[in-house]
């Protein structure tokens, strides 16, 4: 055989056994691609949105008073008082009664008056507002637990991972899609 040959053959050897020795290694040295998700929990916040509801309302309100004192109800009052009085006895008796009369009749005529504007009342509608506020959960990120090269440990994701999460050559894990292309 010529010597040139079995060298090259040699080295042929060589080369093809120290390509695969190094391929070898870099897939052995790399770890695993994925972490094991074991438990995904959605972590949620509380939103509160306002908006106002209205409604309309009967409103009850007391007419408008024309006459505060009712001076009219006290006169007319007086007046009648002082007639039916005056039908009363005779002499010093009837002057009596006549005042008497007037006089209660004054305070009664009052208190009618009285009691007839504080029953005139008058109904209307009004539109009332107040503010609610509508309560709902959003997702604002996901608590994983994994498992990689037989350790648990625990992250904060901004999206659920499913059940791998991909691990880069250093054995860190990829938490974003981000992290993928680089």
């Amino acid at each position: 055989m010529n010597k040139s040959l079995l060298v090259g053959a040699v080295l042929g050897a060589v080369g093809v056994t120290a390509g695969g020795a190094v391929a070898t290694y870099s897939l052995v040295k790399s770890g695993p691609e994925y972490a094991q998700v074991l438990a995904v929990e959605p972590v949620k916040k509380q939103i509160k949105t306002p908006r106002e509801v209205c409604k309309d309302v009967a409103v009850t309100r007391q007419a408008p008073v024309k006459d505060q004192h009712q001076i009219l109800g006290t006169a007319i009052g007086a007046v009648a008082g002082g007639l039916l009085g005056n039908q009363v006895g005779g002499g010093t008796g009837k002057k009596i009664a006549t005042v008497a009369g007037a006089v209660g009749g004054g305070y009664a005529g009052n208190k009618v008056q009285e009691g007839m504007q504080n029953r005139d009342t008058y109904t209307t509608t009004q539109t009332r507002c107040n503010t609610v506020n509508d309560i709902s959960d959003k997702v604002v990120g996901y608590d994983v637990r994994y498992s990689l090269d037989g350790k648990e440990g625990k992250v904060r994701m901004d999206r659920d991972p499913g059940n791998q999460i991909p691990v880069d050559k250093e054995g860190k894990l990829i938490l974003s899609e981000n992290q993928q292309g680089q």
